[in-house]
């Protein structure tokens, strides 16, 4: 359920989004905002949840790693211990930046970013010998045309 926030709000973190280092100052002149006001709105929007912490975003490929792959799984097993014990092979795993459960003929999908297919490959050793899986289909990306785009917090329409 989305949270009740007004048009304003909207701005602010419609704003927030395409540049999080900007100052307060900037934040509330680009959304007609004092200073105080920018700052208790933000605050307020934090506290019900919609931020969800301050990052920055890296260029996988200048930082070796720009072969992305989705990793789609398909298991037997849907007990809460083979969940968990998934889970935290997994999560273990930081070359996996998404994971998802999802509905469908797979039950998982995650994003891995990595130098190779070398690289890769060892991603997908380490999990097939750590957990029992049905199958694992991948798809090598060739380019990302949108990859991370800002949630459409103002409505275009």
């Amino acid at each position: 359920m989305g949270k009740d926030i007004d048009q304003i709000d909207r701005r602010l973190l419609a704003a927030l989004q395409k540049d999080s280092r900007l100052s307060q100052r900037d934040l509330a002149d680009k959304v007609g905002l004092s200073q105080n006001a920018c700052w208790r709105r933000l605050k307020a929007l934090d506290e019900l949840g919609l931020i969800k912490g301050h990052t920055i975003r890296l260029d996988p490929v200048e930082l070796g790693l720009p072969l992305t792959v989705f990793m789609m799984v398909r298991t037997r097993h849907h007990s809460k211990e083979w969940l968990e014990k998934f889970r935290r092979e997994v999560l273990a795993i930081s070359n996996v930046i998404d994971f998802y459960r999802i509905a469908g003929d797979y039950d998982y999908m995650l994003k891995v970013v990595v130098k190779d297919m070398n690289a890769f490959d060892r991603v997908y050793q380490r999990i097939i010998e750590k957990v029992d899986l049905d199958t694992v289909t991948s798809y090598m990306t060739m380019e990302a045309i949108a990859d991370a785009r800002p949630l459409p917090v103002i409505s275009e329409g």
